[in-house]
């Protein structure tokens, strides 16, 4: 049989410099700006891109050609497992149960709501499958509804770039009124009038920059711009206190933040600042009668504490202590209600809901030793039950309403997973790896039972590693179809997240990112030592700024795994970040570094991806991409899976899954999704020689 030859990116050598260090760039040339992607008529560069990211497509199909009936059954394996006709806890909010439901066979969630109880009438808020009808790609990220109930503003993309057009609607009549705003976050936020709506407009490169008012039949271009912020560092939003009595904008950096409010009675007055911004002072405000409670770093408390201010005296010199800073606490948010106040913190690794009042202070208890719990749709101020999710690698999502006098928890629901799945044939553990500077890293694993575990078992390790993000342990009934096949899954909770603490993150990122791919690289050597797998059956997984993990470990440890999987990889990070046009790029200045600041500039090449490919064997491995991701765009994979091409020295798979119609969150139905799932595992599978 003749071999199935891959496709060979030209190169066209393009010198790039920096601090006197000349970089140069083969393939360069595969970028291409919005204007020509979105051209009627593509020029001949936009072809030449499109020919070989077509080219890169069918070489996947044809490697990829014998697992074609197994990604079918895995895709119907998984969907299977979905109870297609289903809806969510209702929740309460102004008056009404709000409720998300799905019918079978159909992609798209439709939303709903009952006045005063679940008796009643249901009403039709919007369905999404009628709306997504004529799109290949289409999502609604927000809705909301005024406060007298009778109007509904939502957002939609048509194009999986993340700038969405505001729709408005009349619950009264179901229509859709002529009102429509372009170029936005996708949130808008009423004032108490009715008729007022505050929203956020993205620039050029897709930053939220400004801030406007929007009175309900006037045309968008006459909206009024009530805040713009001009450090491109920072982004900014508007969101509104869950007393309803405010309007606040927010200014968030990595380091820092600031807020103004407003009363929402008073759209057209001023709004107000609460404190101005200080470098490395972070702050989140929470509004509650006559006060705010202030969750801050301030005066050096790394994990944050708790302060109070008086509702119109807001600056910090105004700030009074109400929870103190803890070495072993991170303080991660809160719920603010009449008599209660519940706090989110994270210890040990795992997430804890502490309730407090005037009369008690206690922690809610948990059954397993690695979960993830958070508080969900809290909307009443005055109540005694605090409604809260519930998952582990082996329970699936469960809604508890929890009575915060009584602490009596009441299961609501937990997630149906059909097909005969139950709980108790799987387990899950925490353990530690000790890194090689002395650390100790969490690792979360789950297999199935009667799985015999050895050096011969197929190991899937998961990690991300960056922005304070938390990869917790929660449960994928997608996931059960490689448990079921034999494979063991972990989570390395490696430095870069937050799982540890704020210092967890502080020592995962800008001068010691590199913390973040030797803590995986040695969660994966001690799996080894334990025996749970070995390097001829151990495979890694990475998305995003994971998929910038998934290129660093092959490049430092290329015989270790036997295949990886990168997902919308952010591989070429000196490129990316010297270049202060593409989406995102200021804003993550105090994440990876300055590279116009030589030390950064030379740290980040010293990891970046691309930037390290070297003549040598590499693992089999699968790149997947969105030709209209915002976040990484598609020529970082593109440009990447070309040199590895070029300069790898051996026979093993490398295959690019470019997904044309959609960007950064892969497809947009909830079926759809899982034929992406379904190529990974396959993937994986066909490595490890599995074929059913």
């Amino acid at each position: 049989m003749e071999k199935i030859q891959p496709p060979i990116a030209k190169k066209i050598p393009h010198e790039l410099e920096k601090h006197g260090d000349v970089r140069i760039d083969n393939y360069y040339w595969m970028r291409l700006s919005d204007e020509q992607k979105n051209a009627e008529t593509p020029d001949s560069q936009t072809k030449d891109v499109l020919d070989y990211l077509n080219a890169e497509n069918e070489y996947k199909n044809q490697l990829m050609k014998d697992t074609d009936d197994f990604q079918e059954l895995l895709f119907e394996e998984m969907k299977s497992k979905i109870k297609e006709d289903d809806s969510s806890v209702p929740y309460f909010k102004n008056g009404y149960y709000y409720i998300v439901k799905y019918e079978k066979g159909l992609e798209y969630p439709i939303y709903s709501r009952k006045k005063d109880n679940l008796d009643n009438q249901e009403e039709l808020l919007l369905d999404v499958n009628d709306l997504a009808k004529d799109y290949s790609y289409y999502n609604v990220s927000s809705l909301s509804v005024c406060p007298d109930n009778k109007l509904l503003v939502y957002s939609e993309d048509t194009v999986s770039r993340r700038i969405y057009t505001l729709r408005f609607k009349d619950l009264i009549s179901g229509e859709l009124l002529e009102d429509q705003i372009k170029g936005t976050t996708g949130y808008g936020v009423w004032a108490n009038d009715n008729k007022t709506l505050f929203y956020a407009k993205r620039d050029d490169a897709l930053r939220s920059y400004k801030i406007f008012k929007h009175i309900l039949g006037t045309p968008a271009s006459q909206d009024l711009e009530v805040f713009h912020e001009k450090d491109d560092t920072f982004s900014t939003y508007v969101t509104k206190s869950k007393s309803g009595k405010y309007i606040i904008i927010g200014s968030k950096s990595t380091v820092s933040d600031e807020f103004r409010f407003l009363n929402a009675d008073i759209p057209d007055g001023k709004f107000q600042l609460f404190q101005e911004r200080i470098r490395d002072l972070e702050y989140g405000i929470y509004h509650h009668s006559d006060k705010w409670y202030v969750v801050t770093n301030e005066g050096e408390a790394i994990n944050f504490k708790v302060m109070t201010c008086p509702e119109k005296n807001t600056s910090k010199d105004n700030w009074e202590e109400f929870i103190a800073h803890k070495d072993d606490v991170l303080i991660s948010g809160l719920d603010v209600f009449n008599d209660y106040l519940v706090i989110s913190e994270r210890i040990g690794g795992n997430t804890a809901l502490r309730v407090m009042s005037s009369q008690e202070n206690y922690t809610i208890d948990f059954p397993e030793n690695a979960y993830y719990a958070f508080t969900s749709s809290n909307y009443e101020f005055d109540t005694e039950i605090l409604r809260l999710k519930y998952t582990s690698l082996t329970t699936p999502m469960s809604t508890f309403d929890f009575n915060m006098k009584t602490k009596e928890r009441t299961l609501l629901k937990e997630s149906e997973v059909l097909g005969g799945f139950e709980k108790s044939d799987y387990t899950s553990e925490r353990i530690y790896t000790i890194a090689r500077d002395g650390v100790k890293i969490p690792v979360s694993l789950v297999y199935r039972k009667d799985i015999k575990i050895n050096e011969n078992t197929p190991l899937l390790l998961y990690g991300y590693g960056s922005y304070g993000i938390n990869i917790d342990p929660y449960f994928s009934s997608a996931r059960l179809s490689l448990l079921d096949r034999g494979f063991v899954f972990a989570i390395a909770h490696i430095r870069g997240g937050q799982e540890m603490g704020r210092k967890w993150y502080y020592d995962g990122k800008l001068l010691k990112k590199k913390n973040t791919f030797f803590d995986f690289i040695d969660v994966a050597f001690d799996l080894i030592k334990r025996h749970y797998t070995s390097q001829k059956h151990l495979y890694a997984m990475g998305g995003s700024a994971g998929g910038l993990l998934m290129g660093a470990i092959i490049n430092y440890q290329p015989s270790l795994w036997n295949g990886v999987v990168a997902a919308v990889p952010f591989v070429d990070v000196l490129t990316t970040m010297l270049d202060d046009t593409i989406p995102l790029t200021t804003g993550e200045y105090d994440e990876w570094g300055n590279p116009n600041v030589k030390k950064y500039y030379d740290i980040m090449k010293s990891y970046s991806p691309y930037d390290n490919i070297e003549e040598k064997d590499y693992p089999s491995l699968l790149i997947t991409t969105g030709y209209w991701d915002s976040q990484v765009q598609y020529w970082e994979p593109a440009k990447w899976i070309a040199k590895l091409r070029d300069l790898k020295t051996d026979d093993n798979i490398l295959i690019m899954n470019c997904d044309m119609e959609t960007g950064h969150g892969g497809a947009s139905g909830r079926f759809k999704r899982l034929k992406e799932v379904a190529l990974e595992y396959a993937f994986l599978l066909k490595l490890e020689g599995i074929k059913e």
